[in-house]
């Protein structure tokens, strides 16, 4: 019976132990799943303000980062470019056209012939608009034109061209004589709208194309022997398209060229077309071109309506174009 009640107190007493263990067990079991589902709980909650915040502080959008360069400068030979300087530019413009080059060496290939100048002032007041007067000595022309940057093409390709407006109105300053037709101060006014659109295909190459319309309010005509009415011999409006090209040989050194088409068909005297290719040089502050063309104007209306210098003849002339630019 002792022994009995031996063998009873040590099993209940390992019963006690193995009891013990387990329920030691149970507790760190509990313990862990508290601890487990109270990290969930700190988590779940900490989470929550991030979620918050995320949805406070949206992502902050990326700024546009816009092509550079797409051409040197305000001009490409006799058409303006899509460019335009930054805020409180100033620029002075000097243009001149020799004659052509047919008779040789009896005036050096036009040099010494008749020669068209203009000088030209630029400013841009505000951003992206740039307004500017012209004075010339063909015919005593003086102008106001504006320029503004429409579209700007992007980095990222999200616009791909760049689109600027240039329009001017040039006023005919000559005294009323026998030479002139005006009848009225309208009579010496013509105008010159056109779209440029550009695209900078590459660090080297740039090309642009650009529709537009040229209107003289006062044009010659002559006296139909049928009828006795007078007939015009040039429409009012005439429209054209050019196309230009800048390709980079070096740094500050590129090729360009220009295609002018008139599209517009006249009773009489129609315009040829303009076919013109040169070398611009470019530093920091100055930007020069030199080259071959068949226009001799220097105001592009009369360029599109009045031009007479014939590319299939070999009647091209040597002109020039200098710009310096000032910030302020």
């Amino acid at each position: 019976m002792k022994t009995q009640i031996k063998n009873l107190s040590y099993g209940t007493g390992l019963a006690k132990v193995c009891v013990l263990a387990a329920f030691c067990l149970s507790v760190c079991n509990v313990m862990a799943q508290d601890t487990k589902a109270v990290a969930q709980k700190d988590t779940t909650v900490k989470a929550a303000p991030a979620t918050a915040d995320s949805t406070a502080a949206a992502p902050v959008k990326k700024k546009k980062s816009y092509v550079k360069d797409t051409f040197d400068g305000s001009y490409i030979i006799d058409n303006q470019t899509v460019m335009v300087a930054i805020k409180g530019t100033f620029e002075f413009d000097i243009q001149h056209r020799f004659g052509t080059v047919n008779n040789g060496f009896t005036d050096l290939f036009g040099i010494f012939a008749g020669a068209t100048m203009k000088l030209g002032f630029n400013y841009v007041p505000v951003k992206n608009l740039q307004i500017g007067f012209d004075a010339t000595n063909e015919n005593m022309l003086v102008d106001l034109n504006l320029k503004y940057a429409i579209l700007k093409q992007t980095k990222s390709g999200s616009m791909p061209v760049s689109v600027t407006f240039f329009g001017n109105a040039v006023m005919d300053t000559r005294k009323k004589d026998a030479t002139t037709v005006f009848v009225t101060t309208g009579d010496r006014f013509s105008y010159f709208d056109e779209i440029i659109i550009a695209r900078k295909f590459s660090d080297n190459v740039s090309i642009q194309v650009a529709p537009s319309v040229s209107h003289f309010n006062d044009l010659l005509g002559y006296i139909d022997p049928n009828t006795n009415q007078v007939r015009p011999i040039l429409k009012n409006d005439n429209f054209s398209i050019s196309a230009s090209g800048k390709f980079k040989i070096s740094d500050g050194m590129s090729l360009i060229a220009n295609y002018d088409q008139p599209l517009t068909q006249n009773p009489a005297n129609n315009p040829h077309p303009n076919l013109s290719f040169g070398i611009e040089m470019r530093t920091s502050g100055h930007d020069f071109e030199v080259f071959f063309g068949n226009y001799s104007s220097l105001m592009p209306q009369n360029n599109n309506v009045y031009n007479q210098n014939d590319y299939k003849k070999g009647e091209f002339l040597i002109g020039f174009n200098i710009s310096r630019l000032w910030n302020f």
